[in-house]
């Protein structure tokens, strides 16, 4: 993880000692329900238990030195804990085996994880839809290609970023669902050494569901489709990075990101106002989206169970989870004080003529008697002279001078055609599909 790009509460599950504690309360839980089951003493869940209760500092660097010995996480963890708990710990681990820690701590891990990011995804839509609603009827102009195409509004930008986002975090509760899932059944996943009702009784503890058939891992597939998730809800974030990164380009300028008081552009050239947060998130995005070929490499494990996983998941599992965090964050202010200029808009709507209503006076000419080949031709040959004078001359003057076309339509017609009200008429229809309201 890299401090820059970091936030501390999401940083937070994935230190050392979350990890430990995680391990423990598996351990402790499912130790608490093999007394129950008569399979060990009672006493040694309540040992666990009470020594935990005193809020006992989990010494990282000592389980480190044991596993400098064991060259196994889970059995010096095990170990240490042993030291601190005294005899009854050699009940901890009744039949089970590391995976059944590791795969289950990993399920809390990305569960929590992900209650982080779908907060993160509520705080991003809650500053998209009160941009929508401030510039729901702002004109701008939209474009197909890079290219002008036809009037919409700032506000349906920002409906379009609502509605992605919103299904960004239906598919982030699914996934969510899908990897939350506890494995404590032991060698090769029989449960020969364990009894079912213990894996039960830790899934419901820590607010899991059940593996149905864990070999001796949680099959990788479920892993995948988490992290093919956050690699969407990454490339969504950067879709609408590059969006504002053109809107800001000197040419366009129609929005912008918030410079600072004191903020500087350029090291060498102090007129530069440049859209580094959108580009940082373009990067970031990256980095999210590096995580899903490993995710996807990760489902082919060898047999019951191999460890090629193991590694890959170390780096991906904290590193994706963190800089999408971040990425959220940044976005949500990016979008929450960015500059508008309603202003710079119209002046780009308006810069080629009138060529953006050229689709209506086509189809008035076909809906008036003429041929569609022949209403493409007409208006298409004055939209090239609009185009090759970069807007110096008005299609509608154009038009209302073409004998070919007020033939069909009388020139009151024809300027109706050039009425920028019309491409908003159904805002509200869109709004309400989006939003619930308009």
């Amino acid at each position: 993880m890299v401090p820059r790009y970091s936030r501390p509460a999401m940083t937070a599950l994935w230190e050392p000692e979350a990890r430990f504690k995680i391990w423990f309360e598996i351990e402790a839980h499912a130790t608490e329900k093999l007394g129950e089951l008569g399979v060990v003493p009672p006493s040694a869940a309540k040992a666990l238990w009470d020594w935990w209760a005193t809020n006992p500092v989990i010494d990282v660097a000592a389980i480190d030195a044991i596993e400098a010995v064991t060259k196994h996480d889970v059995i010096a963890f095990l170990t240490w804990v042993a030291e601190q708990v005294g005899d009854e710990a050699r009940f901890m681990h009744q039949g089970m085996t590391s995976s059944d820690v590791l795969d289950t701590c990993l399920a809390v891990q990305l569960a929590r994880a992900s209650d982080l990011l779908i907060e993160d995804l509520d705080q991003l839509l809650a500053v998209i839809k009160r941009r929508a609603f401030e510039h729901k009827l702002t004109p701008t102009i939209g474009r197909s290609h890079g290219i002008h195409a036809e009037p919409v509004t700032f506000g349906l930008k920002m409906a379009e970023a609502y509605a992605e986002f919103s299904r960004c975090k239906a598919r982030l509760i699914a996934a969510r669902a899908e990897v939350a899932t506890c494995a404590i059944s032991g060698a090769v996943g029989t449960f020969a050494n364990i009894d079912p009702a213990v894996e039960e009784h830790v899934a419901d503890k820590l607010g899991l569901a059940i593996e149905p058939v864990s070999t001796q891992v949680i099959p990788r597939d479920r892993h995948a489709m988490f992290f093919a998730t956050l690699g969407v809800i990454a490339s969504s974030i950067e879709r609408l990075a590059v969006e504002v990164r053109h809107l800001q380009r000197t040419e366009v300028l129609e929005a912008e990101e918030y410079f600072s008081p004191g903020q500087k552009g350029s090291s060498a050239m102090p007129h530069k106002r440049n859209p580094v947060l959108t580009e940082n998130l373009t990067g970031l995005a990256r980095v999210v989206r590096a995580a899903v070929v490993p995710a996807l490499e990760n489902v082919a494990l060898w047999h019951e169970r191999d460890i090629s996983h193991s590694s890959v998941e170390r780096f991906f599992g904290p590193d994706a989870t963190i800089t999408l965090d971040f990425a959220l964050g940044r976005l949500t202010g990016v979008i929450d004080k960015l500059l508008v200029y309603p202003e710079r808009m119209m002046k780009n709507l308006d810069k080629m003529g009138g060529l953006v209503h050229s689709q209506r006076v086509l189809l008035a000419l076909t809906q008036a008697g003429v041929s569609r080949e022949d209403s493409y031709r007409y208006v298409q040959r004055n939209a090239m002279k609009v185009w090759e004078s970069d807007g110096q001359l008005s299609l509608l003057e154009l038009l209302k001078a073409d004998t070919d076309v007020t033939a069909a339509l009388p020139p009151e017609q024809i300027e109706e055609k050039f009425n920028l009200d019309y491409h908003f008429k159904q805002v509200d229809t869109i709004f309400h599909r989006v939003f619930g309201e308009a």
